[in-house]
């Protein structure tokens, strides 16, 4: 299992939406080649596949997220 601070920095996918202040979602994020699944929060509602960066732990397998795109062109 992977430690919590670990995903701090690494672009993950939202598998459930986040509800913004009122709730959790999902995000999926792949450490040492495995996916793992941590508690989500995000300031605003953010939709399932949003492509996201975890900024900050909260412990217990939760994090805190916001929305992502490359700077990097397609």
């Amino acid at each position: 299992m992977a430690r919590d601070a670990s995903a701090v920095g690494r672009v993950g996918e939202l598998v459930h939406p986040t509800r913004g202040a009122d709730g959790p979602g999902e995000v999926k994020v792949r450490i040492r080649g495995a996916s793992e699944i941590y508690l989500a929060w995000s300031e605003e509602p953010l939709p399932a596949g949003t492509a996201v960066l975890v900024v900050e732990s909260r412990g217990a397998r939760t994090v805190d997220v916001v929305p992502w795109s490359s700077p990097l062109p397609d």
